[in-house]
């Protein structure tokens, strides 16, 4: 197995990784709040400052960077080494949203703010398909005070703002999506039950319905304690987890879903996406986000990643 290194150090909680064909990795920073370009060498420059919380990102068929964009529905609690997401504060929330990131100026841009008149609530992350739409996912609010946690669901939309639609619900605090290399498969990782789901794509942007209590569904639950976060699909089709608390990246077959574990040593490993630097082709560079130490790490993969579209 590769070793991990690092390649910057002192980010705000890094998320949403795109490695870019340059070499670069642009991930956003949640308590930036912002989008941050990541050079080779370490070195950093703000793309944008956003006002909410960053979360996922893609960049799309035109080339501009799609963003969920959580609406700041966590606080920042700082213990010294460690940076975590804290409890929801109302008088900062400004409500969830999908945006739209011109990467020359770093304009910012709302494309969706809610669905069916129902505004969305904590978008989280996202993946485009070959048609040109994406998929997301709406983490949510659990708030603590009111003592609610919110219901939410899986939804697809156009790059060009013309169309959403939701596809599941209801489902527990989804985090991040996925596509099989294939493209008839869509996959999430729900945070608190630390299970991954999948549904059959029908046509685009439109799922096959499911038959009740259906248990292939859920492909893959993590035993004891561990909860997940976003994802990435590599070239064998396998589901690349971030993984919380059982810090790291666990690696799961669809086929049987047999699994294994890469532990990065940060206990809030968020993210993965896989890169190119040797021109390859197999994208076997993987960067991690390792956002409760603020760390952007780097590895070789053991087997091929998958080439997102449109980077």
């Amino acid at each position: 197995m590769s070793e991990l290194t690092e390649i910057t150090s002192g980010l705000r909680f890094p998320e949403g990784p795109i490695a870019m064909p340059d070499g670069s990795v642009i991930l956003v920073e949640m308590f930036g709040p912002r989008i941050t370009r990541v050079r080779p060498d370490g070195s950093k420059e703000t793309i944008a400052d956003i006002v909410g919380g960053p979360n996922g990102a893609a960049i799309g068929p035109d080339g501009a960077l799609y963003l969920c964009n959580n609406g700041g529905c966590f606080t920042p609690v700082d213990l010294g080494d460690l940076l975590l997401p804290g409890p929801f504060d109302p008088a900062v929330y400004i409500g969830g949203r999908i945006q739209r990131v011109d990467l020359a100026t770093g304009e910012v841009a709302d494309l969706y703010t809610e669905c069916d008149g129902r505004a969305l609530r904590a978008p989280n992350d996202l993946v485009f398909d070959a048609h040109g739409g994406f998929w997301f996912t709406d983490h949510g609010i659990r708030d603590h005070v009111a003592r609610t946690s919110d219901l939410t669901g899986i939804y697809y939309a156009t790059a060009d703002g013309s169309h959403i639609s939701e596809q599941v619900f209801p489902v527990e605090a989804p985090n991040g999506i996925g596509l099989a290399p294939d493209g008839n498969t869509v996959y999430w990782a729900e945070t608190q039950t630390g299970r991954v789901m999948r549904r059959t794509i029908a046509s685009p942007g439109v799922l096959a319905a499911a038959i009740p209590l259906d248990t292939s569904t859920c492909m893959a639950g993590l035993p004891g304690y561990q909860l997940l976060d976003s994802l990435a699909v590599d070239g064998d089709g396998n589901v690349c987890v971030a993984t919380l608390i059982n810090g790291g990246v666990t690696v799961i077959s669809p086929a049987d879903g047999g699994m294994h574990h890469i532990a990065t040593g940060d206990l809030l490993t968020t993210n993965i996406c896989f890169g190119d630097s040797d021109g390859s082709g197999e994208y076997r560079d993987a960067y991690i986000t390792c956002s409760g130490t603020g760390r952007l790490l780097h590895m070789r993969w053991p087997s091929p990643g998958l080439r997102l579209n449109y980077v």
